[in-house]
């Protein structure tokens, strides 16, 4: 009989409550390196302590440890799974893709299939999310792969504005976003990733406030009336999120609303005065 497991990376930004909840779900961290010393992802340190340590140490990300993922796999194993749905950040925004593929090349004991969400953070955390429901629904996994990518370029939107580009420029995500004179002349850009993984500018908008109410217009343009789950990422702007949620709740019809401070891993190359927005369609 077969038994499905669904490992990703801390990329997928999941609350930790979400994790502990599904047993056949599996999260090998990213690391972040401040000062040349190795930290796990939202497990050996915490969003607010990058952010504090952004300006004035070195801080960058690096791909999971071999040794993570080795262990997992034991773990998956040693529980009896027969097949590894591997779900991956974004291809065109890390090497986490890649280095999964090929320590899972020669696995014989599971069957594997991977799958590349060409995105990151809240978008993500839904198509596993969507994963594990289907799972549920004892679908198979060649049945679960076409569904995620209708899920991932049809029903479901990711999006963010930042106070700066120049965290993104330090850490080599600049992408495709236009306006790289921004900061100067105080244009934000939103920026979403294409069909490629990658950054884009989406819109802009003079001044983080009208980036913002921008945002919010481009929510209700793409969904309209349809039911809704959304995710709003913050870094260490808190309250500015919980503002943003009261004033979308009554103009959207949303199922779920979750505020979830984005990774460290991701706000690394954000910085912390970021503000995303994750919506799924619900059908």
């Amino acid at each position: 009989m077969k038994k499905i497991a669904v490992i990703t990376d801390s990329g997928s930004n999941l609350k930790e409550g979400f994790v502990k909840e599904h047993k056949n779900l599996f999260v090998v961290p990213l690391m972040i390196v401040v000062d040349g010393k190795e930290f796990r992802d939202q497990i050996e340190i915490k969003a607010n302590d990058v952010y504090a340590k952004l300006d004035t140490h070195s801080v960058k990300t690096s791909l999971p440890a071999a040794s993570d993922l080795e262990d997992t796999l034991n773990k998956i194993k040693a529980e009896g799974y027969t097949d590894l749905l591997v779900i991956n950040i974004s291809s065109g925004l890390s090497g986490t893709f890649n280095s999964f593929r090929l320590l899972l090349e020669n696995e014989k004991e599971l069957k594997v299939s991977q799958f590349d969400t060409l995105t990151l953070g809240g978008g993500q955390a839904f198509i596993v999310e969507y994963a594990l429901e289907l799972i549920d629904q004892n679908k198979s996994v060649g049945e679960i792969l076409p569904l995620l990518k209708t899920l991932r370029f049809k029903d479901s939107l990711a999006f963010y504005t930042i106070n700066t580009l120049k965290y993104l420029k330090a850490g080599g995500r600049i992408g495709k976003v236009e306006g790289t004179i921004g900061d100067l002349l105080h244009i934000k850009p939103i920026v979403t990733v294409n069909e490629e993984g990658v950054y884009v500018t989406l819109s802009k908008a003079f001044g983080l406030k009208r980036s913002l109410l921008k945002m919010k217009t481009i929510l209700l343009d793409e969904f309209k009336d349809d039911l809704i789950d959304l995710i709003i990422h913050y870094g260490n702007n808190e309250d500015v999120a919980k503002d943003l949620a009261d004033k979308l709740k009554p103009v959207l019809n949303i199922r779920n609303l979750d505020l979830v401070q984005l990774t460290p891993v991701l706000g690394v190359h954000t910085g912390p005065d970021m503000i995303a927005y994750v919506a799924r369609r619900i059908k």
